[in-house]
């Protein structure tokens, strides 16, 4: 090979060299950005949220504060919201920091998905506070996100899921009563009607206003029950005129309490309860018979084309089974309660205007029946012996 075509190759090799450099060496990296290692959301900016507005997929979710400080979900009846919930939504987002700016090139942040799953929140006067949109999640963890419009992608530990539910944003409790509050509790039973339990202080035992012969109150008897009925969660709601929740009105067991700074508060629990139905009775072409020139029989009777018995023939007899009515269960509807109370600073007294409150249906089957449960045989007092007489002298 001559030396001339030798260089040309060489020359040829070294300028290739250096366009597959130039194309496959990595990108600059991008400049120091000041977000980067600080809060998703800052807590300055946390502390002026009064409304929170979040939308996914073409729904959206608002939860407002009133002047009061009270969050409450519009969409959901205007009840108050899971505190809570808005607190530990607020608190993944001043706590997660941003780890890395993503990129700059509109190309790229196209395809990190950035659609309409956004986070804004806004103050007292509704002014925009912070706005966030997120994106896909990387697939070493974390989320995608942007600021407003802005040109820039950043990636946070996020584990954000977006619940656009109204009802899973309304605070579920229904009183904010502690059974040490409780001084009376009126229970209602179907035999013997209600027993009324008192105590002077929180420590003091209870005292029955009525005690079975040979019986003692067992001492922790009303634990359970004050348990279940100052700790109350709806479950569900629904319209006041449904008939489940109005059968479970007419047939409630009503419990009175008193707490010992003289608030009282009627809790009724109730359900409709399970009924049984005649089925009616059902056409079964096979128990029909015919004769020449006569009509159907149905359930071994003429039919009224044809009612003559006189043109049957050979009639047979019915089976005691067909004229044995069968019957159909239809189960006990959902339990409601229905609270009212004297505290006017509570709101429970409004919500129960608004709906019927649906709950967990272990609150009333896990309520005493017989107010024997809540008693126990007294130990028996020894007689005095002659010996103790003869000591006691």
């Amino acid at each position: 090979m001559k030396l001339k075509q030798l260089t040309l190759i060489v020359a040829f090799l070294a300028g290739l060299s250096a366009v597959v450099f130039l194309v496959r060496r990595p990108a600059p990296p991008l400049s120091a950005d000041a977000r980067l290692d600080q809060p998703v959301l800052d807590a300055a900016t946390a502390e002026k949220i009064a409304e929170i507005r979040l939308s996914d997929a073409g729904k959206s979710l608002v939860a407002k504060r009133d002047a009061s400080g009270t969050w409450h979900v519009p969409a959901y009846f205007d009840f108050p919201a899971d505190f809570q919930k808005i607190a530990r939504f607020v608190s993944e987002l001043t706590e997660a920091k941003l780890t890395r700016l993503v990129t700059t090139s509109p190309e790229r942040i196209a395809r990190l998905e950035f659609k309409d799953t956004q986070i804004t929140l806004l103050d007292a006067s509704a002014k925009e506070l912070w706005t966030v949109t997120l994106g896909k999640s990387a697939d070493t963890g974390g989320r995608f996100l942007r600021y407003g419009a802005e040109s820039k992608a950043y990636l946070a530990p996020l584990n954000t899921s977006l619940d656009l539910e109204p009802k899973n944003w309304a605070n579920t409790e229904l009183l904010t009563l502690k059974p040490d509050d409780i001084a009376k509790l009126e229970i209602p039973f179907a035999e013997g009607g209600p027993v009324t339990f008192t105590r002077a202080k929180n420590e003091a035992p209870w005292i029955a206003s009525s005690t079975p012969a040979g019986q003692k109150l067992k001492p922790d008897a009303l634990a359970p029950i004050l348990n279940a009925l100052t700790g109350l969660r709806f479950t569900d709601t629904t319209d006041l005129t449904e008939a489940n929740a109005v059968a479970a009105k007419a047939r409630a067991r009503v419990f009175n309490l008193e707490t010992f700074d003289k608030k009282t508060i009627k809790v009724a629990i109730g359900r409709k309860p399970e009924e049984k139905k005649i089925k009616p009775p059902v056409y079964d072409k096979t128990l029909a018979s015919t004769t020449p020139g006569s009509s159907e029989l149905v359930g071994g009777m003429p039919s009224s084309r044809d009612p003559s018995p006189a043109k049957l023939a050979d009639p047979k007899p019915l089976d005691p089974k067909l004229l044995a009515p069968e019957f159909e269960t239809i189960p006990a509807g959902p339990v409601f309660v229905t609270i009212i109370t004297s505290d006017e600073k509570s709101s429970v007294n409004a919500l129960m205007q608004k709906r019927a409150f649906q709950i967990a249906d272990y609150n009333l089957t896990g309520l005493p029946q017989k107010s024997a449960d809540f008693f126990a045989p007294a130990p028996a007092t020894a007689s005095p012996t002659p010996e103790s007489k003869k000591n006691e002298k």
